[in-house]
């Protein structure tokens, strides 16, 4: 064959000079070997056609990523894996530079940030006190008034190498009784007087004379397990205060100490002692109100600690917990004296150490922690199947939280290995069921990503993986699976060539060149991200851009190499099996994958018909070389693909291409106006999806105290002295839900008042009676349903007592004794049409359906009075569990019994048990029944607003040492006022502690802590100027730390910082808080403003933890946009090199355009708001949009170099542009949508995810991967047969050339607008002048 007459192409025009090298190798005449290749591309024909030497490239290729990565995992510090928002955080903003500041001081002094907020009283502020009263001394003796105490001895303060941590007491988790907590004294302990260090020991050692047979592990209160019940079940019925929630709050927390190792890590204070109850293990119950709801009983004496077996009076019992301020702990903000109702209720269970076999906490601590994880982990999925349809459980505290906090990850992950199965698939099926070909293709990305991470770690230096670069695996397939794809289909394209050096050369230049193309544009575009101001977005860019280069370059080695192996020594046993496959089939054999046999055909040739010239011909006939179908030379899959593109894509829009340019201008000012209409995020950004218990547990926290609040010991155990029952339980004993009283508001409804029962149903004393009906309408399984109402209701009917059927039992309503085990009756709609029923011992899964009916509680073994009854659920659907007297009517399938099959011991109604019906003498208790209960507590601050910090002393934080931009790291140091003096400023600091307090916009009352903890400062502080008279007390918790602190440093005091409660609730979103950090930020610099020039509190500043949130959305939404933006320059800037020609660019400037408006719209159609998950999301849509339009102008301009000479006339030049439109599709239509195929069906496991950026991740590439392919095939063709130029190939020379031109370009646009920025400072400048 003819260099001439070979098909569409082979000759690229990319530069002169190889064009000029194969003429003269044709006039020269080369050796019938090398099909006329010379120079380097004969060296890379030969590498690529001999076996053995593609074998070697195969071995180095996958040899040398996994010595890297070896070399990376074993020799080089590790990777951190950051999963938080805090990765996005902008430390270089003055929001985050003013906090840090703040948060390393107080390191530097107390030690931890997060220290608890909750301590003993007498909090130790004898350094500061000795500062002040020596400074007052020098004031009373004619000191003059600017001086400091300098030259203070040893003795006024501690030393400055001493830590502020040391001077603080650490509260529970260190005082050897564990009493240090806000409730540590009962009412009739309030007023005890102040022990001395003396007399503290001798109570102590009484104590322990009193308790000798008390074991001391496990007295110090060191971890806790949270939980909160939230109410749940209609839009009126929010209050968790009702006597069906509460007994359901009560088995949780009765569950949960049944535990067999319970007692072995509970929490043993030496308070417990006194609760008879309690023994005799004497574990600390969990701190909960409803130790005042649930009190027991014995020897005639009452004790609040919630082990006891009936409800007392609701209200009778609020009533007396609200006489303490720590019961504001456990609700929420809504409730209040006259309205005794709340949506949710408070729990912690404190575990104690040190652990058995240990001797203290400093004793092995990593091990001591292991074994308590190890078993508190094991309630996760024991609490998740509490939740009932009345009472929602949450679950949390460290160790569980981060532990569901990993799982959820991990589970996320696993959903990676579907995407590569589904992925495997599919490309083997687009390779035409080639599976050596699939194996390397997916081999090559792999391997890249190695090379990529290698470098992003080792060379770059970056320690840190963050949730945007989890998601580049997703994105990264897309992107090489079309690399792979384009080799693969040029190979298949080039098999008229007969020589293997001439087909391979073809293949690597034509597929390398296209490849790199769309590869260098798409890096470029992802490290645009780089200039971003958010370091996990800046990690993402160079990620990107590093992981697309290497594909390229990976793919573009090994793929050639495989295509020569598989061509020359897998294809024919690839054809055995093909063709066995057909003949079991009874089909006749076709050619396998890629087959270039004897009976192969050329290329597909574009010859113009006589008749094409008429005007009426729209699309020009494309007519084949040969005869032979053309599946015999392409894949059964990809020819068969080939041809619908052809025949329902591309053919229309070039036919039709005026009415798609149409449709695709009403889309774009449709999408347009739709980006306009989305909105900012209203809410905080989502972690996870809102119906999981870790999404609600954060967003609840925003509504709760806060987490440096530590509560333990704020129960009645603590709160309220064990006191006989006898004075008030005769009049005060009644009924439980008969004693409270409000209007008819539903809203204010009677927390008590139950619902009417019905006049069968079993509702007194604690046993209650089940009943058993049947449903059989003659299924293969019958139904059985549970329910505590006697009414048969319709179709079902009562049992009889025949065939080992059970009509009904009795249970208990909750633990009584030796009936501790709990059963739970479920219920599921799913199988209609009638619902099902079941029993379990765990809890009901929510995943099947499931949810809990009610509860009863049965022995598990046999007990005086009482039948055995056997139980198990059926295993076909629908899964109806079924209760019977003897073994064999119960037993469905085998198998060891298990949560649904087993069998229980139920009480029988006989005298004896009768008498254990009696109610308690707790049952309807009402201890304020006589009115001694007192006046209710005012509620104290708990930390529910953002805490914002006025600081002064403080000019900065110091970063000129860090080594990396992440977060994580070293966070720097702080710098120092030298001219702040607490003396000099003491008066203008009151001054503006009162003024700041009184700002109720700003400040809840009772908010302002401007002085540290410890009374004795405040009638200090008068003494030294009258503007420190009636400064404002905060409204903390009895033994809460106030937030004020001070740093002391040589002898004197070097920074303070005044917290203030704000106002401002931490549930919104960061643009709606940006007004509240407006109007604080206003109103300080006013009152500053006010002091004199020479004041340091001047430079004073004002911070809070809640800002740099919001503003790292804020910046993150703007950082986002301005990267999109310079993405889409860039991108311009190298399509514009590439292809040469300003009409080649507009196809995908506007193909662009179009894709990003219309993604943006989808978006606000699927009622997302713009957050910084959205924002962040949208910086990969232009380098995941150009790759495809760009692809098919590199198709266009390569099929016109097989275009023959004709006039140049009108008629001529439409017929050119949509002949190269369609051969471009035809050319690269299979890979590229090949490519697309495998990446939305790639990121679609990704919207099942838990994680919601890696859901919305997944949404966004799968909507843009879609979108793009849409353009690319209709919008993009249709253009490219409109208005690109017919008879253009790049000539030699210009890229370079065009090249020059960005280059001109983007230096006169920025020599532009540095003028222009001189231009506006003098303005400016002239102006203020």
């Amino acid at each position: 064959m003819e260099l001439e007459d070979e098909p569409l192409l082979f000759q690229t025009g990319w530069e002169g000079e190889e064009e000029e090298e194969e003429q003269e190798g044709e006039e020269a005449g080369h050796s019938p070997g090398d099909g006329g290749v010379g120079g380097v591309w004969r060296v890379v024909g030969w590498v690529y056609t001999v076996p053995w030497v593609s074998g070697v490239v195969l071995g180095a290729g996958v040899l040398l990523p996994c010595a890297l990565s070896a070399y990376m995992f074993l020799y080089c510090p590790p990777l951190d894996i950051d999963l938080s928002y805090s990765a996005f955080e902008v430390h270089s903003h003055f929001s985050a530079e003013r906090f840090d500041a703040l948060a390393i001081a107080v390191k530097s002094q107390l030690g931890s940030w997060e220290r608890h907020r909750c301590e003993p009283d007498d909090y130790d502020t004898s350094a500061l006190r000795d500062l002040l009263l020596q400074g007052l001394g020098k004031q009373g003796a004619g000191a003059s008034e600017g001086s400091h105490p300098e030259g203070l001895n040893s003795t006024s303060a501690r030393p400055s190498g001493l830590p502020g941590g040391a001077r603080q007491r650490r509260g529970a988790e260190a005082s050897p009784g564990g009493r240090a907590e806000a409730g540590g004294r009962g009412r009739g302990e309030a007023s005890r007087p102040e022990e001395t260090d003396g007399g503290r020991g001798r109570s102590l050692l009484r104590e322990r004379r009193l308790a000798s047979s008390y074991s001391y592990q496990q007295s110090q209160a060191l971890w806790r397990m949270e939980l909160v019940f939230v109410a749940q079940g209609g839009p009126g019925d929010n209050n968790i205060f009702t006597p069906e929630r509460l007994r359901t709050i009560h088995g949780v927390e009765r569950l949960l100490m049944q535990h067999p190792q319970f007692q072995q890590f509970c929490w043993k204070p030496l308070e417990a002692l006194r609760d008879l109850p309690l023994g005799p293990s004497f574990c600390s119950p969990p701190s909960s109100l409803l130790s005042y709801l649930f009190p027991s009983e014995r020897a005639d004496k009452i004790y609040y600690d919630g082990m006891g077996p009936d409800l007392a009076d609701i209200q009778g019992a609020l009533s007396l917990a609200m006489t303490h301020l720590q019961f504001y702990w456990y609700v929420d903000e809504s409730l209040s004296p006259e309205r005794l109702s709340s949506s949710l209720l408070r729990s912690e269970i404190h575990f104690g150490a040190p652990l058995p076999s240990f001797y203290s906490l400093q004793d092995r601590p990593a091990e001591q922690r292991r074994r308590f994880k190890d078993f508190v982990v094991q309630y996760a999925e024991i609490l998740a199947q509490q939740s009932t349809s009345q009472v929602r459980v949450l679950y949390g505290g460290t160790e569980l939280f981060d532990n569901e906090v990993r799982q959820t990850f991990h589970s996320d992950m696993l959903l990676a290995l579907i995407s590569g199965a589904c992925i495997a698939v599919l490309v083997y099926i687009l390779t035409s069921f080639s599976v050596f070909l699939s194996f390397f293709g997916l081999a090559s990305i792999g391997l890249s990503c190695l090379v990529a991470l290698f470098l992003y770690h080792v060379v770059f230096g970056v320690r840190y993986l963050g949730i945007l670069n989890g998601v580049a695996a997703f994105v990264i397939i897309g992107i090489g699976v079309d690399d792979v794809f384009v080799f693969i289909s040029t190979f298949r394209q080039a098999a008229h060539l007969v020589l293997p050096v001439q087909r391979m050369v073809y293949t690597v230049k034509t597929a390398g060149r296209a490849t790199f193309l769309t590869s260098f544009t798409t890096a470029a575009a992802y490290a645009a991200n780089i200039f971003s101001q958010i370091p996990a977005v800046q990690d993402f860019g160079l990620f990107m851009a590093l992981i697309v280069s290497c594909c390229w370059l990976w793919v573009s080695l090994l793929m050639p190499a495989a295509l020569c192996v598989w061509s020359q020594a897998v294809e024919a046993h690839e054809n055995s099996w093909w063709r066995w496959l057909k003949t079991l089939a009874s089909l006749s054999v076709l050619h396998s994958p890629l087959s270039d046999g004897d009976d192969d055909v050329a290329l597909l040739s574009v010859e113009m018909e006589p008749e094409s010239c008429e005007p009426d011909v729209d699309i020009l006939s494309l007519s084949l070389e040969a005869s032979p179908s053309p599946q015999a030379s392409a894949g059964v899959v990809s020819a068969k693909l080939q041809w619908a593109l052809k025949r329902w894509v591309a053919e229309p829009a070039v036919e039709n291409r005026k009415a798609v340019l149409g449709v695709y201008l009403l889309v774009l000012l449709v999408s347009a106006g739709c980006c306009c209409l989305l909105r900012p995020a209203t809410h905080a950004p989502l972690l996870f999806r809102p119906d999981t218990n870790l999404q609600t547990l954060l967003a609840l926290r925003n509504n709760l105290s806060g987490q440096g609040i530590a509560c333990h010991m704020c129960s009645g155990v603590f709160m309220e002295k064990p006191h006989y029952l006898h004075t008030n339980a005769n009049s005060g004993s009644s009924p439980p839900g008969s004693h409270l009283h409000h209007d008819q508001d539903p809203a204010r409804q009677s927390p008590q008042s139950p619902a009417k029962p019905s006049s069968k149903s079993n509702t007194t004393g604690p046993l209650l009676t089940v009943y058993v009906f049947k449903l059989d309408m003659g299924a293969s399984v019958s139904r059985y349903r549970y329910s505590v109402n006697a009414s048969v209701p319709s179709p079902w009917r009562a049992l009889g007592s025949g065939h080992g059927d059970v009509p009904s039992f009795l249970a208990y309503r909750g633990p009584n004794s030796n009936y501790s085990t709990r059963m739970t009756v479920c219920v599921s709609h799913v199988y209609q049409p009638h619902a099902s029923w079941m029993l379990t011992s765990l809890g009901c899964d929510p995943h099947h359906g499931w949810r809990s009916e009610f509860s009863f509680y049965v022995a598990s073994t046999p007990q005086h009075h009482s039948r055995r009854l056997y139980y198990a659920q059926h295993r076909l659907s629908p899964h109806p569990s079924r209760v019977c007297a003897e073994p064999p009517g119960c037993v469905f399938s085998s198998g060891p019994d298990g949560a649904t099959q087993g069998s229980f011991y139920s009480p029988l109604s006989s005298k004896p048990q009768a008498a254990t019906r009696t109610k308690s003498k707790t049952s309807g208790f009402n201890p304020c029944s006589g009115g001694g209960c007192g006046q209710p507590a005012v509620r104290p601050l708990v930390d529910t607003g953002a805490m914002v910090f006025v600081v002064f002393g403080i000019l900065g934080v110091n970063r000129t040492q860090r080594t990396d931009n992440h977060v994580i790291g070293d966070m720097g140091s702080i710098i120092l006022d030298p001219e702040f003096d607490i003396f000099k400023e003491i008066g203008y600091l009151c001054k503006l502690c009162k003024a700041i307090s009184a700002n109720t916009d700003l400040v809840k009352p009772g908010g302002a802590q401007c002085l540290p903890s410890g009374n004795k400062l405040s009638s200090i502080l008068p003494l030294l100027h009258p503007e420190c008279h009636s400064l404002p007390q905060p409204n903390l918790l009895p033994g809460q730390l106030s937030h004020g602190t001070v740093g002391l440093s040589a002898g004197r005091v070097r920074w303070l910082s005044m917290a203030f409660e704000s106002t401002t609730y931490k549930g919104k979103s960061s643009f709606q808080t940006h007004s509240d950090f407006l109007q604080w930020e206003n109103f300080l610099q006013e009152q500053l403003a006010t002091l004199p020039q020479s004041s340091a509190l001047r430079r004073g500043f004002q911070t809070c933890e809640h800002w740099k949130q919001i503003f790292m959305e804020i910046i993150g939404v703007e950082s986002a946009l301005c990267s999109l933006l310079l993405s889409l320059v860039i991108c311009v800037a190298a399509v514009s090199v590439f292809t040469a020609h300003p009409l080649l660019l507009l196809p995908i400037l506007f193909t662009i355009l179009g894709v990003i408006c219309l993604v943006v719209a989808i978006m606000y159609m699927l009622g997302w708001e713009m957050g910084a998950v959205e924002a962040i999301s949208l910086s990969i849509l232009v380098g995941s949009s150009v790759d495809y339009c760009l692809h098919l102008v590199e198709g266009y301009l390569l099929a016109g170099d097989s275009l023959p000479e004709t006039p140049s006339h009108s008629l001529e030049l439409q017929a050119k542009r949509r002949r190269r439109a369609l051969e471009a599709v035809n050319h690269v239509g299979v890979a590229i949508v090949s490519s697309a195929v495998t990446t939305v069906i790639s990121t679609v496991p990704l919207f099942f995810c838990v994680i919601v950026p890696f859901a919305k991740f997944g949404q966004i590439v799968a909507i843009n991967t879609a979108v793009s392919i849409l353009f690319t095939l209709t919008v993009t063709a249709a253009m490219l047969a409109t208005m690109a130029p017919p008879c253009f190939s790049r000539p030699p020379g210009a890229v370079l050339r065009a090249g020059l031109a960005v280059m001109a370009t983007v230096g006169l646009g920025a020599a532009l607008c540095w003028a222009g920025g001189l231009m506006g400072r003098g303005t400016w400048h002239t102006f203020t002048m």
